[in-house]
């Protein structure tokens, strides 16, 4: 049984049996909780089942959030994806779909917290994007979020999933690196090549602060879902082309660590600054809950 501590330990213990990291962790879990292995998988398609509808509820043009701050742009991004855009209609799509996840979360919807409610619409935006594509088979899809999952168990042991401990680098970063890793896996990537994918996309979060306005988990989390959905991508493209990260996932998860200790509160999830203090930001937050006493 594995400890989830290091990166490079699951990596290495996939290799050694010549198993994906996704048959590794699911066999490992069945035996952590004395579970049958399809039972677990199952529960996992019911996560992805969860994604997939919050997709389609969130591109609902007239959602709208409880505070009336977002909803309706996953739409907009959907009918621009149809024209291709400058990054192409696969990945315009996926943002779209990213932002539907996220905007459904923020009026309350039913979501997967993937590692965290305020990163829900990466894994979705990524791995159910590949599905709808179809670009991957739906037990592929299924097997790719056991990868997610333990690169995110690693994730939370060496540094944070918490965007009041770390900065948002603890929630998008995080979200970005398990859906990298899920991505190279998906098209046929080695487990180290998951590794560098996830390292590559740490590494473009570290230092990324936590500054919701209004303290709601809306502006400008959605659309920092939308750029980590974007990254993912990138980061497991450089990984399947063969390019590696030159400093390692585990290291890379250590200074998101550090990094995360020395971001100041009022960028922790307070809303005491960035984006929370600027005049738009104050504006926002009145318009919200009323003028400060």
């Amino acid at each position: 049984m594995y400890d989830y501590d290091s990166i490079s330990e699951l990596c290495l213990a996939a290799e050694e049996k010549g198993l994906k990291i996704s048959e590794l962790v699911l066999a490992d879990q069945a035996e952590q909780l004395e579970a049958p292995a399809e039972e677990l998988y199952t529960r996992m398609e019911r996560s992805l089942a969860v994604m997939e509808e919050a997709v389609k509820a969130g591109l609902d043009p007239n959602l709208r959030s409880t505070s009336g701050l977002t909803g309706g742009d996953a739409a907009k991004m959907w009918r621009y994806a149809s024209g291709g855009g400058l990054a192409g209609a696969l990945l315009n799509r996926a943002i779209a779909r990213s932002l539907a996840v996220a905007e459904y979360n923020a009026a309350m919807g039913k979501i997967v917290a993937a590692p965290t409610a305020g990163s829900c619409g990466i894994l979705p935006g990524t791995v159910a994007s590949l599905l709808a594509e179809g670009l991957c088979t739906r037990r592929e899809a299924v097997m790719s979020l056991f990868t997610a999952g333990a690169f995110g168990m690693v994730i939370a042991r060496k540094a944070s999933i918490s965007g009041a401990e770390g900065g948002c680098q603890a929630e998008c970063g995080s979200a970005c690196a398990m859906a990298a890793a899920a991505l190279a896996e998906l098209r046929g990537g080695t487990p180290d090549m998951c590794a560098q994918a996830a390292a590559i996309a740490i590494k473009n979060q570290l230092g990324l602060v936590c500054d919701p306005v209004a303290g709601l988990v809306e502006i400008p989390c959605i659309k920092r879902n939308a750029a980590g959905t974007a990254l993912a991508f990138a980061a497991a493209d450089m990984a399947l082309a063969g390019i590696s990260s030159r400093i390692p996932a585990d290291e890379c998860i250590e200074a998101m660590r550090e990094v995360g200790e020395s971001i100041p509160c009022s960028l922790r999830e307070t809303a005491g600054g960035g984006l929370a203090a600027t005049p738009t930001g104050r504006r926002l937050r009145e318009q919200v809950y009323g003028p400060e006493k």
